[in-house]
């Protein structure tokens, strides 16, 4: 756990047991913790912010762990570099050993290519300079990093910073390193790295991993693809890297820091050499505004923290008002120390513009307007799932117009849409929408596993709960550190796979067959989501005695027909498609084709009016598991669905029904708290959803407080049949054999 790669818009109270000082630093608030210690945010008495990591009692007693703490201070006090983030102080000898390094406020390179895209070409190659020469500093004090990735440089305005020296090692050491042992992170691992080759690790091993930075800083993907990490390791060994889209000149130099063998690849210094005609290091113009806008944003935070007590951290507060000019004065000191002069290098008047408010911020102005109530939907309305996503939105405001009308109401809520448009490309503008609307104290969002992944960030910055009712991606929960924001009322991709498994068991024994053969279809135009239904089902078939066929097909494949006969001529007597609508329509087509007749299986990518239309009678006798309900077969929305006919002149369709639930829950809760003591701030609300017990028209809901997951989420069962969905069941959730 790096000190400096904990967000400050994270900044937590500090707890009672934890101490108001650390040697010389003041403790402001904790910006993280894990199993190794906690992470605080520090000032000193000259007004410089810190990281702070103090280790646990428990760690200290361990002599191996005080070993590896002593390496890790010793390797960040050896590099001195303005683009490395320096060490400020450490004691690795204390009772509970600690490391302060400088604060840097801005984002990751990680987090700004979640919420805002890839850079440009020009802020790609001056980023490439800044981190080349922090390596060349690496590696002329005798140490190899060992783990350059986008989450260990951090992007301030006037450059960015190398962080994170927790696995660097000399190169002594990195020979001496356990055989098999892969160290770093996959999709930026060197091949000598990716085969543990310990003997040839070294200083071009950084520079590989430098290479594949910035190919992702300039295309937001891995040169080497994504997916299992056994597949990513094999392709980074053997494959040649994707550079498509990326400038001619700058992807020869990637190709050059890419090249297999370690000798082939250019030097640090070389690498900062060819690159630094761009622009000076130093200025504040190096990025995108949008990208200054969140560094400025999260710098307010840190301008806006209160005075220090003991065991009370900052109430933290989603885009607090301007300060009077007074106000910053006496403030502005707490980010002079912290990584550099962040507010005051090159253009600073234009970041202090930006946490102002504008330059027309002036005291003396218009009285503020009174606060309003809203909630906010995040959505696909024009793009590939716009149906989908129009159900949301009408779901949503379906509850808001039913708290509207009720007698007796505090207060009207109103109800602000952002379009999305299903791309990543345009979450930032969505985000910025709701994120820079004071009023919104909740979002519904997103439609899509990617732009909600994309949309997290942003919300977790401004502790603004996300509740999603359709994203699936097991790293919006799982990811560390967990989420402040999200609360997911469907099942996960992996939870729904297991529901299918257990389906697909309970056929098998309902047919009295003990060991079979089902085809597991993995198409890799939406990998992640395909890889995780197809893996978890490949898992448990085989846990079950049964010996699945599983098949892997590239993007973009049109010939199923040859791809179905090989699994059919394998024997297999059931079908599972992991993957998107275009290919599903060409599979199930082959299989009508053969005339297979096995169970054929699809999950909720296939629960759509497109796939119905383009498979036409290839799709009948398919089953689709989806995490929804339908409304107009589920017993307690009777009444729901009559409301939405009335409103809306048509039946709900999926997800209206779950959607209206999760803002009505949103709406109970705004309104308790504001009975029992004034407006909610969003981050307390986010706390008391995760905390909830609520039954609704689709069923009822209780979620984990610590990663909001909803316990025991379901996953649904739909059978094509006369080219219409069937509600079939709902899945299996545990062993069919068990219950």
């Amino acid at each position: 756990m790096s000190p400096s790669e904990q967000e400050p818009g994270a900044l937590e109270r500090l707890l009672p047991t934890d101490p108001s000082t650390v040697a010389g630093y003041r403790l402001l608030g904790r910006l993280g913790a894990g199993g190794m210690g906690v992470v605080y945010l520090g000032r000193t008495e000259a007004g410089e912010l810190a990281a702070v990591k103090v280790t646990h009692s428990d760690q200290a007693g361990d002599p191996g762990f005080r070993a590896r703490f002593r390496r890790e201070v010793d390797a960040a006090r050896r590099v001195v570099s303005p683009w490395a983030v320096p060490v400020t102080g450490a004691d690795p000898d204390a009772p509970e050993p600690w490391l302060a390094t400088a604060f840097v406020p801005g984002p990751s390179l990680a987090e700004a290519i979640v919420a805002h895209g890839p850079l440009p070409t020009r802020s790609a190659r001056i980023l490439g300079v800044a981190i080349a020469r922090a390596l060349a500093a690496v590696h002329a004090a005798g140490l190899v990093h060992r783990d350059v990735k986008p989450g260990n440089v951090l992007l301030a305005v006037d450059g960015p910073r190398l962080i994170d020296f927790g696995i660097a090692r000399t190169v002594e050491e990195t020979v001496l390193t356990a055989p098999d042992m892969v160290v770093g992170t996959p999709g930026f691992l060197a091949p000598e790295q990716a085969e543990a080759r310990g003997d040839e690790i070294g200083p071009p091993s950084d520079v590989f991993a430098l290479g594949c930075l910035l190919a992702y800083a300039v295309t937001a993907r891995l040169p080497f693809g994504s997916g299992a990490v056994d597949a990513l390791l094999y392709r980074t060994v053997h494959d040649d890297p994707d550079l498509s889209g990326i400038e001619t000149e700058l992807a020869q130099l990637i190709g050059e820091c890419l090249a297999k063998e370690p000798r082939a690849r250019p030097t640090a210094d070389q690498v900062a050499e060819r690159l630094a005609e761009d622009g000076p290091l130093g200025g504040a113009d190096w990025l995108p505004a949008h990208v200054v806008r969140t560094i400025a944003h999260r710098s307010a935070r840190m301008l806006a923290l209160p005075d220090i007590e003991p065991t009370q951290g900052p109430e933290p507060e989603r885009t607090p008002a301007p300060d009077p000019p007074q106000a910053l004065s006496s403030r502005r000191k707490f980010l002079l120390g912290a990584g550099g002069a962040v507010l005051l290098a090159g253009g600073g008047g234009g970041l202090w513009a930006a946490l102002r408010g504008g330059e027309g911020a002036t005291k003396g102005g218009p009285p503020p307007k009174k606060r309003r109530y809203v909630i906010g939907v995040q959505a696909d309305l024009s793009g590939p799932q716009k149906a989908l996503g129009m159900e949301q939105e009408r779901g949503a405001r379906l509850a808001v117009e039913a708290h509207n009308a009720r007698g007796g109401r505090p207060f009207p809520i109103e109800l602000a849409t952002a379009d999305d448009a299903g791309d990543t490309a345009k979450v930032s503008a969505a985000t910025d929408r709701m994120t820079g609307d004071r009023d919104v104290l909740a979002v519904l969002g997103s439609t899509g596993d990617y732009t909600t992944q994309a949309a997290l960030p942003a919300y977790n910055e401004a502790l603004l709960p996300l509740m999603t009712v359709s994203a699936g991606l097991n790293l919006l929960t799982a990811a560390k550190p967990l989420s402040p924001s999200i609360i997911r009322v469907c099942p996960a991709h992996p939870v729904a796979g297991s529901h299918l498994a257990y389906f697909l068991q309970l056929y098998y024994r309902q047919v009295k067959t003990k060991t079979a053969r089902p085809g597991l279809l993995q198409e890799r135009t939406d990998d992640t989501y395909a890889w995780q239904y197809v893996t978890i089902m490949n898992i448990m078939m085989r846990a079950y005695g049964h010996r699945p066929y599983p098949r892997v097909v590239p993007a973009g494949t049109d010939a199923y027909g040859p791809i179905i006969k090989d699994m059919l001529d394998a024997g297999i007597d059931s079908y599972v498609h992991g993957g998107t609508i275009p290919s599903a329509v060409k599979a199930a087509r082959a299989l009508a084709d053969a005339g297979f007749e096995g169970p054929r299986i699809g999950g909720p990518h296939l629960l759509s009016a497109e796939f119905l239309r383009q498979a036409g009678p290839a799709a009948e006798g398919w089953a689709i598991a989806a995490p929804v309900l339908d409304p107009l077969v589920h017993q307690s929305a009777k009444g729901f669905a009559a409301a939405y006919r009335k409103r809306f002149g048509a039946a709900p369709g999926f997800y209206a029904g779950e959607s209206f639930d999760a803002v009505s829950m949103m709406i109970e809760e705004i309104v308790k708290a504001a009975r029992s003591g004034g407006r909610p701030a969003p981050a307390d609300l986010a706390a008391a959803l995760r905390r909830k017990s609520f039954a609704g028209v689709m069923g009822k809901y209780q979620f984990d407080a610590e990663n909001g997951e909803r316990k025991s989420p379901r996953a649904q069962l739909y059978a094509v049949d006369n080219g219409r969905f069937r509600h079939l069941m709902a899945a299996p959730a545990q062993d069919p054999g068990k219950g």
